[in-house]
């Protein structure tokens, strides 16, 4: 069987070295190139050996016009002005690009969608499969009890820049697609002070941020005199790579467009 060619965006981070792992015990994938930024200390040094999978014989490198057009797929877990610049490499090369990266603005938004009339790209606030079907059934929840309040508390480690996290964002426009109306229209992201009565249908998020947890994701749905919670926690990174190398395999042969973990899934 041939191997799907990989490339791994900021392959000398977490999720990078958590990816290059996975692929190495994998038997469908082969990393052709680790990418990372032109700064990066360890660029030359063998991806393998930095992610504690053993030689692979694929040094950190910065050169990714090179590394797509060997590639099949790539799959980035970076930021987000680099996952756009990457996104229109793929497009430019016909390769599935699936994209981890949260934080991305509007407009970042809109140049990846460019880039997916000529790639598949298949982008996703959380990979996880266990997220994602939490996605379908808090749009089912939020669906079926209409009047209930919805708010969603995320944890996340230190170090993470953004919030609320793009899980946290995913779980909210699914509580907004059940009940057909915009996110950005009911979206609360802070509360201080005199804030006045909870506005009827927004939707609230609260971010945590502390320690080294992966990822833990409530969404709350509080009614009169009763409350529904659903709950994701993240144990490990590998549930991401896991998920990530999943839609990297599905990708291939589907026609360009913009899909989501949900499509994966078949959700």
């Amino acid at each position: 069987m041939n191997k799907i060619r990989v490339v791994i965006a900021g392959a000398g981070g977490r999720m990078g070295r958590t990816l290059i792992r996975a692929i190495a015990e994998s038997e469908d994938f082969a990393l052709t190139c680790a990418l990372e930024s032109k700064r990066h200390p360890d660029l030359g040094a063998d991806a393998g050996e930095l992610a504690g999978a053993g030689a692979l014989g694929v040094p950190l490198s910065s050169d990714a016009l090179a590394a797509i057009a060997d590639a099949q797929a790539l799959v980035d877990f970076t930021a987000p002005a680099v996952s756009v610049e990457l996104a229109a490499l793929a497009a430019q090369a016909r390769i599935v690009d699936v994209i981890g990266t949260t934080g991305c603005s509007p407009d970042d938004d809109e140049k990846i969608r460019a880039a997916a009339r000529h790639a598949v790209i298949v982008k996703s606030g959380n990979m996880s499969l266990g997220v994602n079907l939490l996605a379908a059934l808090v749009k089912q929840a939020a669906k079926a009890l209409p009047d209930f309040d919805v708010e969603i508390v995320e944890m996340h480690h230190r170090m993470k820049v953004d919030a609320p996290s793009g899980t946290a964002l995913l779980l909210g426009h699914a509580a907004a697609d059940g009940r057909n109306i915009s996110l950005k229209d009911k979206s609360v992201r802070a509360r201080d002070g005199h804030t006045g009565a909870r506005e009827t249908g927004a939707i609230g998020f609260a971010a945590l941020r502390g320690g080294t947890v992966v990822g833990e994701h409530r969404v709350i749905l509080a009614g009169a005199h009763e409350r529904v919670e659903l709950t994701h926690v993240a144990e490990d990174r590998s549930i991401f790579a896991s998920g990530a190398l999943r839609a990297a395999r599905w990708g291939q042969g589907k026609k360009p467009g913009l899909y989501s973990m949900a499509d994966v899934l078949g959700l």
